[in-house]
């Protein structure tokens, strides 16, 4: 069981326990588990009940209470594991593997193969995935490891794709302001559309080659298929990407990678950098091409 502490600092003094608390991103709903089905709050290993007060010097304890039951079955799924501690993880998704069971996809998921990383650690969890990303998607997800910390990641997480598209694009800085809509009546593509919702991704263009570019992108927004919609829209579809008018001939899926996620640790509030260098397929078609790049420079 994960258990949480906090010092109460002098400005502190006086405050009501739910109110130290939630000053520290402690979710309402996280204080009425602890409170309903965990052990309840201590100060200095002494009862405290949410509406009394914190006094400076004591130090806050309280355990997270035992995670729900999931209906997702344990499976061996490929993916590695670049990061993980008990609040969060950062897992390296292999591109053809979904991250949700779906009705097209009712099993070896991403989701299948956490619960089954689980199982053989003897720990019971659910999947709790902060971002999620494209089955033909490669690359980083991170993950909460339980209810406490999943807002206080979502809001501090930003991710850093690499993208090698169609064209040569001019070295530098570029961004796409462009609302994504639902095209026609399809379930699954996207398109640009005055109806849409305000979409923008910024990119930063890292090798260019005769043919194919390689782009750096941070999605702002997160509209699904908003990286590869806003660069077909722009004239750059991405290597592979057959839904939105990409070249099929060195790419059996489009050409996206997950390269980076940073995000605030939930506890200690430090700065977490998680990176994943490109995969097979994506990594021979720059080298094909020379582009090169650095990782550490994103």
């Amino acid at each position: 069981m994960t258990e949480l502490t906090y010092l109460v600092p002098t400005e502190a003094e006086g405050q009501r326990l739910d109110t130290f608390l939630r000053r520290r991103g402690v979710t309402a709903g996280c204080l009425r588990s602890v409170k309903h089905r965990g052990g309840g709050f201590f100060a200095d290993d002494r009862p405290l009940h949410t509406d009394q007060p914190v006094h400076a010097g004591q130090t806050i304890r309280f355990a997270l209470p035992p995670e729900q039951d999931t209906s997702v079955t344990p499976q061996p799924v490929p993916f590695s594991i670049i990061y993980e501690d008990d609040f969060a993880a950062v897992v390296d998704k292999p591109a053809g593997v979904a991250v949700h069971p779906t009705l097209n996809y009712p099993d070896g998921t991403l989701a299948n193969g956490w619960l089954e990383h689980l199982r053989g650690q003897g720990r019971q969890g659910v999947f709790r995935p902060v971002n999620r990303i494209d089955k033909n998607t490669s690359g980083l997800v991170l993950l909460a490891q339980n209810a406490f910390a999943a807002p206080l990641l979502a809001g501090s997480a930003a991710k850093c794709y690499l993208a090698i598209v169609q064209g040569t694009l001019p070295p530098g800085q570029g961004a796409v302001d462009a609302p994504i809509a639902r095209r026609g009546d399809s379930i699954i593509g996207r398109c640009v559309a005055p109806e849409g919702k305000p979409s923008r991704t910024e990119y930063t263009v890292l090798a260019s080659g005769p043919r194919y570019s390689l782009l750096a992108c941070r999605p702002i927004t997160g509209r699904t298929h908003q990286i590869r919609v806003h660069m077909a829209h722009i004239g750059h579809p991405l290597a592979g990407d057959s839904l939105y008018g990409g070249p099929l001939s060195e790419m059996s899926r489009h050409a996206l990678h997950c390269a980076v996620i940073r995000f605030c640790h939930p506890v200690t509030g430090a700065p977490v950098r998680v990176d994943c260098p490109l995969p097979g397929d994506m990594a021979a078609l720059c080298r094909a091409e020379q582009l090169h790049f650095s990782l550490t420079s994103l």
